[in-house]
């Protein structure tokens, strides 16, 4: 029997394949809880992510593109309040910047270049998230620049300084700057309140490691553990010594290569470009729920206009004991539970596709409409 690619039965055969995630036919919306509670009197929070592909994350949706099934029966969006509430309501986003500062870069005369690309960089990420800068050159540790701040003016007046900066050691210490960047990264992050933690790493080198403190084999060990399943690493490579398919595979994420100075800039854009459309991907759906005892299955239904195109995710609640007195209300802030919700590989694209993936009894539908 032959099936036709984009079939019903093909499509069926994938689902059963494939529980947890799938691939649509002809483009469509893949939705990827990340967490999800609820609590008395009647509220549900979900905290989701919205993508049309790997590289493709989805933002700008409202309230309204967003359809709330209860056990395959639509919810009244009236009786639901449903609403999008802010993302750092209960997410925190970290970018760190380090910036190779080594014999290498200071002694070429790279600095005002890099400066004035780093300090464009920041004003632009610094919107919407904090951002700490850090410098490393041939010693074991690295160096706080700017610590993590959401005040602008804080982080030009520490770039700044680096435009005369002078190492200590000259040699270049990329794989232990690494290291020490993600760990410092996330200790920051580990400090805020905030249940769903994201880590940006953005690494600024010449590519080349000449200190020898931490082999490549221990740096990428570091960078695969799970603690940082939720983060993502770039990296931007300048000069004649840079390896592209080295620097691959520190810069998961994405890698911008500049073969000058004059490209610094543009390559720092990029990347920040890509920060940003990162973070417009997730959502915080908060709704009132109908339901007032029992488990239920609830469906969220994610539809984009322009290009037509949806996608779904569903998982079970308890309502035992839900129910008015007092008034729901849509814009109470989530209690989530980070610990209800953990990575697993193979779920909502992996890690080697540049998003982080979750498991929480989750499904997962995308559909081409």
């Amino acid at each position: 029997m032959k099936i036709l690619l984009c079939s019903p039965a093909f499509r069926i055969l994938l689902a059963a394949l494939f529980a947890l995630s799938s691939v649509a036919c002809g483009g469509g919306l893949q939705v990827t809880r990340i967490n999800s509670a609820q609590k008395k009197p009647n509220n549900v929070w979900v905290f989701f992510s919205v993508d049309a592909g790997e590289d493709e994350p989805v933002g700008g949706l409202t309230a309204d593109d967003f359809e709330i099934y209860e056990d395959d029966e639509l919810v009244s969006k009236f009786e639901s309040k449903q609403t999008i509430q802010n993302p750092e309501v209960a997410a925190v986003m970290y970018t760190m910047l380090l910036v190779d500062m080594s014999g290498s870069i200071t002694e070429s005369g790279q600095a005002d270049a890099l400066v004035d690309a780093a300090q464009s960089f920041s004003d632009r990420v610094g919107k919407s998230q904090k951002v700490g800068v850090y410098a490393f050159d041939g010693e074991a540790k690295i160096h706080s620049v700017v610590p993590f701040t959401e005040a602008q003016g804080s982080v030009q007046g520490g770039l700044e300084g680096l435009r005369s900066y002078k190492p200590r050691d000259t040699s270049t210490n990329l794989h232990g700057g690494v290291v020490e960047g993600i760990r410092e990264l996330k200790k920051q992050l580990d400090r805020d309140r905030r249940p769903l933690k994201f880590g940006t790493l953005v690494v600024f080198s010449d590519g080349t490691d000449r200190a020898n403190r931490v082999s490549r084999e221990d740096m990428l060990k570091e960078l695969d553990k799970e603690d940082y399943e939720n983060y993502q690493v770039f990296v931007v490579g300048v000069g004649a010594e840079i390896e592209k398919a080295r620097l691959d595979e520190i810069g998961r994420d994405g890698t911008e290569l500049a073969a000058d100075q004059a490209k610094v800039k543009e390559s720092f854009d990029k990347i920040a470009a890509k920060i940003e459309a990162h973070m417009k991907r997730f959502y915080l759906l908060s709704y009132c729920t109908p339901a007032r005892a029992g488990e239920h299955e609830v469906e969220i239904k994610a539809i984009r206009k322009d290009p037509s195109a949806s996608g779904s995710v569903s998982w079970k609640f308890n309502a035992d004991g839900f129910g008015p007195p007092p008034e729901c209300d849509p814009n109470t802030p989530p209690s989530f539970d980070l610990k209800a919700t953990t990575p697993v590989d193979g779920d909502g694209g992996g890690r080697g596709g540049g998003k982080a993936s979750f498991k929480a009894n989750a499904g997962v539908k995308v559909e081409a409409k």
